[in-house]
């Protein structure tokens, strides 16, 4: 076996590179359902990467699961595309990120779709009811909204926190600190004191890994 099968074999484990060509499939499946709702596709460092309409995700990840057997979402995650440089201001603020796996198949696909602040998205957890802490999650540090959500609560801070952390105008270091006050026996909230300083400056990868 040469040195050149031997990396090609290895990178296939690793990502699934020889793998990508396959989603071609999924993609034409997607275009000819869908049509203009397809807003964009190209091929990512791993896997097919696929920008939808917002308005058809669901229906989409119902396609995807019951006609290419992309059994499992891996991930769901947001993105705040606030300060990436150059992105449009017309464009939606967020982009809500699906990463599917087919294990019958050994393919992956990563889903995307743009969202503003008030708009609905709507939930997938009737596709994969694992679905439900990764939206969860996405709502509580973006402030993503998932339309028919079986229990869109906050998932990792507080019941009283006010915000979205991870959002790019959200302060590095709060805006309010917990502590335990002795005479009221509880936590309580207080305005952070801290003062926020920028060492470094935040800047973005130079590679789109789609």
């Amino acid at each position: 076996m040469s040195d050149e099968t031997m990396t090609k074999e290895k990178l296939q484990d690793d990502i699934g590179v020889a793998a990508v060509s396959d989603g071609n499939a999924a993609i034409a499946g997607l275009r000819a359902k869908f049509g203009a709702q397809v807003l964009e596709s190209h091929e990512g460092l791993d896997c097919p990467v696929v920008t939808l309409a917002r308005e058809c995700i669901a229906d989409a990840c119902h396609y995807l699961k019951n006609e290419h057997a992309f059994e499992q979402v891996m991930d769901i995650c947001g993105v705040d595309m606030l300060e990436m440089p150059d992105w449009p201001q017309e464009s939606p603020r967020f982009e809500v990120v699906y990463n599917l796996l087919s294990v019958a198949q050994n393919k992956r696909i990563r889903l995307k779709v743009g969202a503003n602040q008030r708009d609905l998205v709507d939930s997938v957890t009737e596709v994969w009811s694992t679905a439900n802490w990764f939206e969860r999650e996405a709502f509580d540090m973006y402030g993503i909204i998932f339309n028919h959500h079986p229990d869109l609560r906050r998932l990792l801070t507080d019941y009283g926190f006010e915000g979205h952390p991870l959002r790019k105008d959200f302060p590095l270091t709060g805006r309010v600190e917990m502590f335990f006050d002795e005479a009221q026996w509880r936590c309580v909230y207080r305005p952070n004191a801290l003062e926020e300083r920028v060492l470094i400056d935040r800047t973005w990868p130079g590679v789109d890994r789609g």
